[in-house]
């Protein structure tokens, strides 16, 4: 019996979970590589915009693997990026129409508003605060680039 040539989106998810566990994991041993957290953000909107069920399922296990290796709660960046995703990007899309703010819009939030929202459940639960370090305006940077590509 052989698999049909059009339909190999089974393999190639399966590819990208692959390749996104291994960089995540290089990501975390060599800080210089930015952890992809606001492509995936980005992909997020994406895959709930589409209602792309295979894909948001790889998106949040990606998501859960980046939660596990940066130590943080499970599904946080998942309850994040979906109250951001219904309640704050479409006043953002509303009030901008040039692209590359609205993406500049995307990859701050990311970053800037998870940080903001981690300090906030930490003290609801009564934990340590995450610390903030200067590696996330590199981070920033690189991954507007990457975003502005997408």
């Amino acid at each position: 019996m052989q698999r049909s040539l059009t339909h190999q989106n089974p393999v190639e998810i399966f590819f990208y979970i692959i390749i996104f566990v291994l960089y995540s994991s290089l990501a975390t041993l060599y800080t210089f590589l930015p952890p992809m957290f606001a492509v995936l953000f980005l992909l997020l909107a994406r895959a709930l915009k589409n209602k792309d069920l295979p894909s948001l399922l790889v998106i949040s296990f990606c998501l859960v693997v980046f939660e596990a290796n940066n130590a943080y709660p499970l599904f946080s960046s998942i309850i994040y990026f979906y109250i951001i995703y219904k309640f704050v990007l479409p006043k953002i899309k509303q009030n901008f129409s040039c692209r590359p703010c609205i993406l500049f819009f995307y990859v701050v939030l990311a970053y800037g508003g998870y940080f903001l929202f981690m300090s906030l459940v930490s003290s609801v639960f009564l934990q340590a605060s995450p610390e903030l370090n200067y590696y996330i305006v590199y981070y920033i940077v690189i991954e507007f680039f990457l975003v502005s590509i997408l």
